[in-house]
C-alpha cells in the first residue's frame, strides 16, 4: 500500500482558516462496510446492492486492509464465472469464490489527516474511485468520487451565497 498526502491538524468541519486545508477526516465515510478475505463474492454482491455501495476493502480482524473489491471487479469476476457455464449455477459458483481471488491488493490508501486537495489530485491522477482511509494502519473511512462530488456541491452553493446570481430580468 502507498500512502499519500501529508500530516495535517484535523479541524471541525466548517471551522478551516484560509491558510489550511480540508483534511480527510472531515469529509470521508468514517463507517465503512468491509468484508473479510474468505468472505465469498455473492456476500459481497448482496451489500453492495443492499448497501448501496460500489467499493468494499477486505479487511483483516486487526481491521488492516489487505485489499480492495469494487462493483468493477465484482462483475468482472462474474463474467468470468458465467464464462462457459449455465447462468443459473453462476450465483452458487459465486457462493463459493472468496472475494481474495478477485480483489486489488496493490492499492493506495491515505491518512486520515491527509489534505484533502492532495487526495482529490491523486484519485484523479489515477483513475481511481476511492481511497481506503487509515490511521497507523488500521481502517478508519473511505473516501470516494461521490464524497468529492459532496464537497464540490457545498463548495458551490457557498459560492452562490457569497454572490448570488443575478437574473435575467
Amino acid at each position: 500500500m502507498v500512502a499519500v498526502g501529508c500530516s495535517a491538524e484535523v479541524l471541525p468541519r466548517g471551522l478551516m482558516k484560509e491558510d489550511e486545508m480540508i483534511s480527510i477526516a472531515e469529509v470521508m465515510t468514517p463507517d465503512v462496510y468491509t468484508l473479510g478475505p474468505d468472505d465469498s463474492l455473492a456476500q459481497a454482491r448482496s451489500m453492495m446492492v443492499e448497501k448501496h455501495i460500489r467499493h468494499i476493502p477486505i479487511v483483516n480482524q486487526q481491521q488492516e486492509v489487505l485489499g480492495l473489491l469494487t462493483h468493477r471487479d465484482l462483475l468482472s469476476a462474474a463474467d468470468s464465472v458465467l464464462s462457459g457455464r449455465e447462468s443459473g449455477k453462476a450465483g452458487e459458483r459465486e457462493s463459493s469464490i472468496p472475494v481474495s481471488q478477485a480483489m486489488v491488493t496493490h492499492l493506495d490508501s491515505v491518512d486520515e489527516n491527509a489534505s484533502l486537495r492532495g487526495a482529490a489530485m491523486h484519485l484523479q491522477k489515477t483513475k481511481h474511485g476511492c481511497l481506503p482511509v487509515v490511521r497507523e494502519g488500521r481502517l478508519v473511512g473511505i473516501i470516494t468520487d461521490s464524497d468529492f462530488v459532496g464537497v464540490a456541491i457545498n463548495l458551490l452553493e457557498q459560492l452562490e451565497e457569497v454572490d448570488p446570481v443575478e437574473s435575467d430580468s
